[in-house]
């Protein structure tokens, strides 16, 4: 997922850092974090390399169904490297971890059916991220989000709320609303990640592509030929039609690195 010269600029810094003691070589840090909305309480994770203290952009991440589990932190410290400080957001509540897909699509259904929910949810975990500033190597003026499948639909949410990040970045996330956008109220970058076989987007699209274009949005689809849903998840196994793809995944995550050096003016 790292840029070639991003391993380039890692390697030099490596070799200013040998002379130094070897405990400036810390280790990836996966921290609960915890806040409320309303009356309900919900558990995330804060991901980061705190090998050095340099401030660095953080990303709200919004997980599959399955929500906050291991694979989820695992994902977002893949994403993360020293580039990013991320928070794994919980969209269900703490303690609410499905078991299984049946319990998963329990809680999707419910906050699909409230629109106003989903987006206070994602909302709340953005400024969560930002008030880790001092607990965290965290530069809060550059914030962004991404997510995957239902994770994708929820940061879809928080850019027809209105917000303002640098951008958001869906992996086969859901298109379609029961509460679209209004004209010019889509603020964030956007870089939706699609795979073309997917079943459940493709009637969708051309809805999506409307309602952005009506709402304002500077908005970039992609469509990976031969991916269907799950193609970014390594974690993913419920073939045909939730299926890892290894060749989509590499590119996808190049764009991604790509969009978001270039909403942070990294490149």
């Amino acid at each position: 997922m790292r840029s070639s010269r991003r391993i380039l600029r890692r390697a030099a810094l490596l070799l200013a850092l040998l002379p130094l003691s070897a405990s400036v070589f810390a280790s990836m840090q996966a921290k609960p974090v915890e806040w409320k909305v309303g009356n309900q309480a919900f558990s995330g994770v804060l991901v980061y390399d705190d090998a050095s203290s340099a401030k660095r952009p953080g990303l709200v991440m919004v997980p599959d169904w399955m929500g906050v589990t291991d694979a989820a932190v695992a994902q977002a410290s893949d994403v993360a490297g020293d580039d990013y400080v991320i928070l794994v957001a919980d969209m269900y509540g703490k303690n609410v971890r499905p078991e299984n897909s049946e319990q998963a699509q329990a809680q999707v259904k419910t906050l699909y059916a409230d629109v106003p929910a989903m987006r206070a949810r994602v909302g709340k975990a953005v400024e969560v991220l930002k008030a880790q500033v001092g607990k965290a190597p965290l530069d809060a003026t550059r914030i962004g989000a991404f997510g995957y499948c239902f994770g994708g639909s929820s940061v879809l949410e928080l850019a027809r709320s209105g917000a303002q990040l640098a951008g958001i970045v869906t992996f086969h996330g859901g298109l379609s609303t029961t509460t679209q956008a209004r004209p010019g109220a889509v603020k964030t970058p956007l870089l939706v990640l699609n795979g073309a076989d997917d079943r459940g987007t493709a009637p969708d699209i051309d809805g999506f592509e409307k309602e952005m274009n009506a709402a304002g949005a500077d908005w970039t689809f992609v469509n990976f030929s031969g991916a269907v849903h799950c193609f970014a998840l390594k974690a993913a196994n419920r073939p045909p039609g939730c299926v890892y793809n290894p060749r989509a995944a590499k590119r996808a995550y190049r764009m991604m690195e790509d969009f978001f050096d270039e909403r942070f003016g990294e490149d």
